[in-house]
C-alpha cells in the first residue's frame, strides 16, 4: 500500500477541518442537503456551522443579488434575501427586478426548491407555459400584492 494516497486524505482531512477548503453544500443530513453553491462566488470556510454557512451565503447575496443565479435549491432564507432585495426596487420603481425575478422563476423550476412564502410556487406554476417576460411581470405583481411578506423578521436557529 502506498503512502501517498493515505497522506493525501489526511491533508484533505486537516485542511477542511482547519476551514482552509470553501464548501459548497451543506453537510449531510442537513434539512437542506439538496442546496448547492457555486464555490467560485460564495466563498464558504469548510469549519464553519450549517447556520454559518447560509448565513455567509445570504450575505453574499444581500451584496450582491445577481449570484443568486448560483445557487442549486435555496434554502428559504436565500429566496428572502432575494425576495426583500426584489421588493426594494419594486418599491423604489427605479429599476424593475427583472433579472432577480426571472433568477426566482428559474430556482423554482425544481420540485425540490423548498417554498419560501407560502402560495409562492403557485404564483410561478400558474404562469407554466408563458413567455418568460410575462411569467416575469406576472410574479413581480404577485410580489407588489404581498408587502407584508418582506416584513418577517429572521430569528437565530436555535
Amino acid at each position: 500500500m502506498s503512502l501517498l494516497p493515505v497522506l493525501s486524505n489526511l491533508l484533505s482531512r486537516a485542511s477542511r477541518a482547519l476551514g482552509l477548503e470553501s464548501v459548497d453544500r451543506f453537510p449531510p443530513g442537513h434539512q437542506y442537503a439538496r442546496t448547492r453553491w457555486d464555490r467560485a462566488y460564495f466563498d464558504v470556510p469548510s469549519d464553519l456551522a450549517p447556520a454559518q454557512m447560509e448565513d455567509a451565503v445570504c450575505n453574499a447575496i444581500a451584496n450582491t443579488p445577481s449570484i443568486f443565479a448560483y445557487v442549486a435549491h435555496p434554502t428559504p432564507r436565500m429566496q428572502r434575501t432575494l425576495l426583500a432585495t426584489i421588493h426594494a426596487r419594486l418599491r423604489r420603481a427605479s429599476t424593475a427586478p427583472t433579472d432577480l425575478v426571472a433568477m426566482l422563476v428559474d430556482a423554482y423550476a425544481s420540485p425540490h426548491t423548498p417554498e419560501a412564502l407560502p402560495g409562492l410556487r403557485a404564483a410561478i406554476a400558474s404562469t407554466e407555459g408563458y413567455d418568460p417576460s410575462m411569467r416575469v411581470a406576472h410574479l413581480q405583481a404577485w410580489l407588489l400584492d404581498m408587502p407584508a411578506a418582506f416584513d418577517v423578521i429572521e430569528a437565530p436557529g436555535r
